[in-house]
């Protein structure tokens, strides 16, 4: 397997879905409820998967795709803690994205579902750089 990865790609691709998520917030009113229930934090544990390959990109998909999960799941545990310290920077707009503020089991299953698609893109990827490489 082709480990060299490119990191301005990822970095690309970590653009692009901070951008859909934010875009997701904005439509939020013209999208079906179960989609708006999940598409935020689908977009959020894909761009944590991105930005774990973008900086560990000798690591197995495997190794990234279970400490994005692992990540994640902690982030949303979390939530389950509130003291004034840890509320103060969860209300603050860069807080309230990376923090999240009530515990939802169904985040999990988003966040599932977002590093899911964090593989796919990934074997895509690594599948392209092969086949560029001539391997």
């Amino acid at each position: 397997m082709n480990r060299n990865r490119n990191r301005l790609l990822y970095l690309l691709m970590v653009t692009i879905v901070i951008c859909l998520g934010l875009l997701s917030r904005r439509i939020s009113d013209h999208l079906p409820d179960l989609i708006n229930l999940v598409l935020g934090d689908i977009l959020w544990a894909l761009m944590v998967y991105l930005l774990i390959r973008t900086v560990f990109r000798s690591w197995s998909i495997r190794k990234v795709a279970l400490t994005g999960l692992t990540f994640s799941f902690l982030i949303e545990l979390s939530q389950i803690y509130h003291a004034p310290w840890i509320d103060a920077i969860r209300n603050t707009t860069l807080g309230g994205l990376i923090l999240g503020f009530g515990f939802l089991w169904s985040d999990l299953v988003a966040y599932s579902i977002g590093i899911g698609f964090g593989i796919v893109i990934d074997y895509y990827v690594e599948a392209y750089l092969m086949r560029k490489n001539g391997a």
